[in-house]
């Protein structure tokens, strides 16, 4: 389907207790389109990357992300293998990622522009599950 010249920016992430730093990447990635998709990772696909489960569900981490007003929707991720597919179904101009991915998704290049934006310094997921646990 002809999305009428708009460009469609595509990112995907687990977007586990969200924070600034989530924030900030999907506002930077929004401004570099006109319509902002965003691949939430699956609690089974979040399992599979890092033998944990997120602490907030897939249900949960999508509506927080899809109330945004820089995303436009949310779709979930079942599998790394399938990103290709993802990026051709909706119809993607670029792809942003973390720059802690550099690289990774270059392959894509032939069907999109890959972007890697910085991360907000001085805030991760693992860093706030850290200084919770070091604060109990």
């Amino acid at each position: 389907m002809l999305h009428l010249n708009r460009k469609r920016v595509l990112t995907f992430g687990t977007f586990d207790l969200f924070h600034f730093g989530h924030l900030k990447l999907l506002q930077r990635a929004a401004k570099l389109g006109d319509e902002l998709f965003v691949g939430i990772s699956s609690d089974s696909l979040n399992f599979a990357k890092k033998s944990r489960l997120p602490i907030m569900n897939e249900f949960e981490r999508a509506h927080i992300v899809a109330s945004l007003k820089c995303v436009n929707s949310v779709f979930l991720e079942e599998s790394l293998e399938l990103k290709r597919q993802y990026l051709l179904r909706y119809e993607a101009d670029i792809l942003v990622m973390g720059d802690d991915w550099s690289g990774k998704f270059d392959e894509f290049a032939d069907i999109c522009e890959v972007i890697y934006l910085p991360r907000t310094k001085n805030i991760s997921t693992s860093e706030l599950l850290q200084r919770i646990k070091n604060d109990f």
